[in-house]
């Protein structure tokens, strides 16, 4: 559904380099791993090369800028969901201290041999 208060991520894709189904594969893996994070991800059919991603109007990735298409994995690193961008991304969520994943590691351990 969408949420105007959620953040949005926007990518802009050259239609004359056929770059729609790379654009839409993006699209995917973000609004999948974060459906519920999301306002929504956008595609936005341009011409001249361009490829960016931008995450509420921030430029992320910018193919002539960081040279070429990022990685699943460096796409995550630069969106959502990543460490760096968690706190940005997911304001409402409390950040876990590493004694707070112990404690959750723990109890789901101690749950599972019951």
């Amino acid at each position: 559904m969408n949420d105007p208060h959620k953040p949005r991520i926007t990518i802009t894709y050259c239609r004359q380099c056929q770059w729609l189904l790379h654009a839409g594969w993006m699209a995917q893996e973000r609004h999948s791993t974060f459906a519920d994070d999301l306002g929504g991800v956008t595609l936005v059919p341009a011409t001249g090369g361009i490829f960016q991603i931008r995450y509420e109007g921030d430029l992320l990735w910018d193919r002539k800028r960081d040279g070429g298409f990022p990685d699943a994995k460096t796409l995550k690193q630069r969106v959502p969901g990543s460490t760096r961008s968690r706190a940005r991304a997911r304001p409402h969520r409390p950040r876990l201290t590493q004694d707070d994943r112990r404690a959750v590691q723990s109890i789901a351990f101690s749950r599972s041999r019951w």
